[in-house]
């Protein structure tokens, strides 16, 4: 799922031409408010986190619209998929019955779930991560970071989060600074060291998470 996509696809692209219709104001603010939404998830700001949610799931359900509302309930998931929150999807499985095919695909990779003959109602980018084959490789061939970082916790999910996958998924997160995801991802690393008793690895990676949580 790119950038754009998380930011609600249905939402016409803005444009800046004067004999353009007037973009209507819940897709200004639900968009503003999405963003804001998912930048706070992944920095973990949780104050401002549900207030911007609920704010852009309102403007949404202005439309009476169930598939622009799975779709922001659908971002919600994603974006906690990629810190490795593996709760249900609730809020789009209200929606399920009426929303459209795309939607239900996703949310079903999301889940780990998605069947072969759905892979193509899938984002581009998410299609050779929801085959079999899909592996570190698929990852790396995703430019868009939040993409990657999805991608990675349904390889998770799947229970093919190989070490390569872990090191990716944390790198891409350290690269944009997303406290949230990065200290899910080392955390798992620091955990699989442990049990393997590589005890200097292990300390190594609980320094790097006590940095971004500025623990002693």
């Amino acid at each position: 799922m790119s950038r754009a996509w998380l930011i609600i696809a249905a939402f016409a692209l803005l444009s800046a031409c004067a004999d353009k219709p007037r973009v209507p104001d819940w897709q200004l603010n639900a968009s503003g408010a999405l963003e804001r939404y998912v930048t706070a998830a992944l920095t973990g700001d949780a104050r401002v986190e549900p207030i911007e949610f609920e704010r852009a799931r309102k403007e949404v359900a202005s439309t009476g619209q169930p598939g622009l509302v799975a779709r922001a309930e659908l971002t919600r998931c994603a974006v906690r998929l990629a810190s490795l929150d593996l709760s249900p999807c609730e809020g789009f499985e209200a929606l399920r019955g009426d929303s459209p095919a795309p939607e239900r695909a996703y949310a079903d990779y999301l889940a780990g779930r998605v069947t072969p003959a759905d892979v193509p109602l899938l984002p581009p980018q998410h299609r050779a991560v929801a085959t079999e084959q899909g592996d570190v490789a698929s990852l790396n061939a995703i430019a868009d970071p939040l993409s990657r970082l999805v991608a990675a916790g349904v390889l998770f999910r799947l229970g093919r989060a190989s070490p390569e996958v872990l090191v990716l998924a944390s790198d891409t997160a350290s690269a944009q600074g997303w406290r949230r995801p990065l200290l899910a991802w080392l955390g798992v690393q620091a955990m699989r060291a442990e049990q393997a008793g590589a005890v200097d690895e292990a300390q190594r990676l609980r320094r790097r998470m006590a940095l971004v949580t500025g623990a002693p």
